[in-house]
């Protein structure tokens, strides 16, 4: 279905830096487990390196949660999330990465929603735009366009969050899934991945992959985190945005198809699902 080599098969001179930096900006007091979850699973994807961009008070636990990513301390707000004042930093510390990654946890602060759409706009990596990231374009679609002049960002809603973008209904928008993520992806140069039971994703001119693995146990916590890592670690390794999307949302439903048959629908969780990664990829 797509260029799965990059997955399968590892040149025997090839060093961590071959396979991709993922950078990940997620977390605030609360909600560290998304930055968490998210570099986890970039790194059952492939990626050869992952830093988490966590508010500096918040640093000594999300270091102590994860050992084979980095985390990078940023200046915070006083409610202790990302401040606009850590951009400079962050645009610094993304010419050493290859693919980015935001949103997960970050917020509704004022301060942190301003830095999501600056970094948005104006950092030109391959990137993956999620939850609060989303939450912060709502109103502002049109900074999309700028930073799609070379790369296309991934926007990945589920179908609430989609309606708060669209400013349409979710019953409207779950009878017109394929027509709005199409219309959606053309009208703003991105690659939409409409989440939900047969995820879809779209790309600007016009095709649409549905994807047909999943399952409902995976309408749990921290489960689009999962996905947002996944297809960050795959542009970090090179493939094409629509092509990431595509790969990273059939192997996250399939890892979750393989944790379920051992956990039950019921009682899957996020990490079961970062768990069966390796065992997605291999059936391929």
């Amino acid at each position: 279905m797509t260029n799965k080599n990059i997955l399968t098969h590892r040149k025997k001179d090839s060093n961590k830096g071959d396979y991709g930096h993922v950078f990940v900006l997620a977390g605030s007091v609360g909600f560290t487990g998304a930055a968490v979850l998210t570099a986890s699973a970039a790194m059952r994807t492939g990626a050869g390196l992952a830093t988490i961009g966590i508010p500096k008070s918040l640093y000594a636990i999300v270091a102590k949660r994860i050992l084979q990513v980095m985390a990078k301390p940023l200046p915070e707000t006083k409610d202790k999330t990302l401040n606009i004042n850590a951009y400079k930093e962050i645009f610094a510390f993304s010419k050493k990465a290859d693919a980015l990654a935001i949103g997960p946890g970050l917020s509704q602060n004022p301060s942190t929603q301003k830095l999501i759409r600056k970094i948005v706009s104006k950092i030109k990596l391959p990137m993956v735009i999620d939850a609060d990231g989303l939450n912060a374009l709502c109103g502002h679609l049109d900074i999309l366009t700028p930073n799609t002049q070379h790369l296309t960002p991934i926007l990945t809603p589920h179908p609430g969050e989609f309606s708060r973008l669209t400013g349409k209904p979710v019953s409207y928008i779950q009878k017109h899934r394929e027509t709005l993520a199409k219309s959606f992806a053309s009208d703003y140069n991105v690659i939409l991945i409409l989440k939900g039971n047969k995820t879809v994703v779209a790309e600007p001119g016009g095709k649409i992959y549905v994807n047909k693995t999943g399952n409902p146990g995976m309408a749990t916590a921290g489960s689009g985190d999962v996905l947002t890592g996944m297809v960050a670690a795959l542009l970090g390794q090179g493939l094409s945005a629509f092509e990431a999307a595509k790969l990273g949302v059939y192997l996250h439903g399939l890892a979750g198809d393989l944790a379920a048959k051992e956990r039950t629908q019921a009682g899957l969780i996020a990490s079961d699902i970062i768990e069966k990664i390796p065992e997605a990829i291999k059936k391929l």
